[in-house]
């Protein structure tokens, strides 16, 4: 009897925007400790107890996740797995973004291809859950009911009337926690949306409604018949996109055409809110009470985080002055806040947000208006991810701009060359294995090369300590797209 965790690690939030961008977003980001969120979304089933209500459930075991990501974020999620010391079963590629039923549905193919009928674990990769041991305590619960062909969500036991969730109503009682001490069960009665400010204070005072986690427990045929009958167009394009998808080393690439022509819909609009109330499908909300939260604005992470003796989350270089109850970041620069309260003020190393706490969610009119205006400040940082290691940028200007490029160990740029710009290295630490034209040689710290428009290069690093490197390109073009690629470790050519 096990358990198939399936990590929907899909999102671009931009929410927490300026940390949180497009091509780096919040799942990543070690925003409370030294583990992105994605990594405490693995972490969060580790040590699982393996017992639950039912004699059938006490030797639960817990498979190797599967990871729903899109195709641009893959290497960051290899990278992210492989530091924690996992393995992931597979993990899945979106060639474009079709939201959570089509990503849920290719997971419960490629799970049902390995096993005959697997129990899902469905997570956000983005969310925080304070209290690990209530949560395994209520996923417990889950795979019983699980069994027996439920569908089951998690609602959040709420502590306060909270206008930026989705709520659900709950039905009669299943299991109560005085009988047995589990969680609470009651049948799911139907999804309301985000309420108003005294409707939300109506859902509160009656305690007839929970909060909507996003978090579900089912087995991948439930899954399957019920996407089948509620939305077939999605379960027929999921089919074809994982029929004609093929395995490209630690990844399953889902069929690009197949993909891109099906639908975009949520696991809630597409199948929850259909089934909900409706007899011929059992539905059940789980209670869990473990300190969540899905970290959609600024003031919900102040919310969570560790706060000073004035109410002020703080992380870098920040000095704070009677300020009180003030999200404080800095990434390069010392930041001072005097006399401020309730501000967020974020800053990284191309961006500077600042505003009134309770303006926080308000921040996707910042990401929308540098849509509008074509910046790249709304899709990527300075700093830029790739398989190899990152690069970050310096400085720009007409014809010329320089870059600090890290490989790290073992790694290796692709073979390459540029029809308009030439480059200069210069090995600040480490050492680097330079090919250029038919040459090849090391460099050691302070020693640099010339690759001239339209050699054939590659920069790899074959020491034990990552390679750091100035890049100084000039010439008519400087886009990344003048690069012809022509061998490749991670299959970019």
């Amino acid at each position: 009897m096990t358990i198939s965790p399936v990590v929907l690690a899909g999102g671009g939030g931009t929410r927490l925007w300026p940390l949180s961008r497009e091509h780096y977003p919040k799942q990543f980001l070690k925003i409370l400790d030294q583990y992105t969120l994605l990594q405490h979304t693995l972490l969060r089933m580790e040590d699982f107890p393996g017992e639950a209500a039912g004699d059938e459930a006490k030797h639960i075991a817990v498979d190797l996740p599967v990871i729903v990501c899109n195709e641009v974020h893959r290497f960051l999620v290899a990278e992210q797995v492989e530091a924690l010391g996992v393995r992931a079963k597979t993990i899945v590629l979106e060639p474009t973004v079709r939201n959570t039923a089509p990503a849920l549905t290719v997971a419960a193919l490629t799970l049902r291809e390995a096993d005959a009928d697997p129990t899902m674990l469905v997570m956000p990769s983005d969310h925080v859950m304070g209290n690990v041991a209530t949560f395994q305590k209520a996923v417990s619960m889950g795979y019983h009911y699980a069994q027996k062909g439920y569908v089951n969500t998690f609602g959040i036991v709420p502590t306060a009337p909270d206008t930026g969730f989705g709520y659900i109503r709950l039905g009669k009682l299943i299991a109560s926690e005085q009988d047995s001490g589990d969680p609470t069960v009651k049948e799911l009665d139907a999804f309301v949306e985000k309420p108003d400010a005294a409707t939300a204070r109506f859902y509160l005072d009656t305690g007839n409604y929970v909060w909507n986690s996003g978090i579900f427990m089912l087995k991948a045929s439930v899954w399957l018949k019920a996407i089948g009958k509620h939305r077939p167009e999605i379960l027929q394009a999921c089919e074809r996109a994982y029929e004609s998808g093929s395995v490209d080393g630690r990844f399953f690439r889902t069929g690009k055409e197949a993909f891109e022509a099906c639908p975009s819909d949520s696991i809630d609009y597409a199948v929850m809110e259909r089934i909900s109330g409706k007899g011929g499908v059992k539905a059940s909300v789980i209670a869990l009470n473990a300190g969540w939260s899905d970290l959609g604005s600024w003031s919900s992470l102040w919310k969570v985080a560790e706060r000073d003796g004035s109410g002020n989350m703080v992380k870098g270089d920040v000095c704070t002055i009677d300020s009180r109850d003030n999200v404080l970041i800095s990434e390069h620069r010392f930041v001072a806040a005097l006399g401020c309260d309730n501000l967020v003020v974020v800053e990284t190393a191309d961006a500077v947000l600042v505003a009134p706490k309770d303006k926080a969610e308000d921040v996707k009119r910042v990401v929308e208006w540098l849509k509008t205006q074509g910046r790249e400040e709304r899709r990527m940082h300075r700093c830029v991810w790739r398989p190899w290691g990152f690069y970050e940028a310096v400085d720009a200007g007409d014809r010329f701009q320089v870059k600090r490029i890290t490989v790290n160990p073992g790694h290796a740029l692709s073979l390459q060359m540029h029809h308009h710009r030439a480059e200069h290295w210069v090995v600040v630490k480490g050492t680097a294995k330079v090919t250029r034209g038919e040459e090849q040689f090391l460099l050691s710290e302070d020693q640099s090369t010339y690759i001239p428009v339209g050699v054939t290069h590659r920069l790899e690093n074959p020491g034990t300590i990552p390679l750091e490197v100035v890049e100084v390109q000039s010439g008519s073009y400087l886009g990344e797209d003048d690069i012809v690629r022509f061998q490749d470790t991670y299959n970019r050519t």
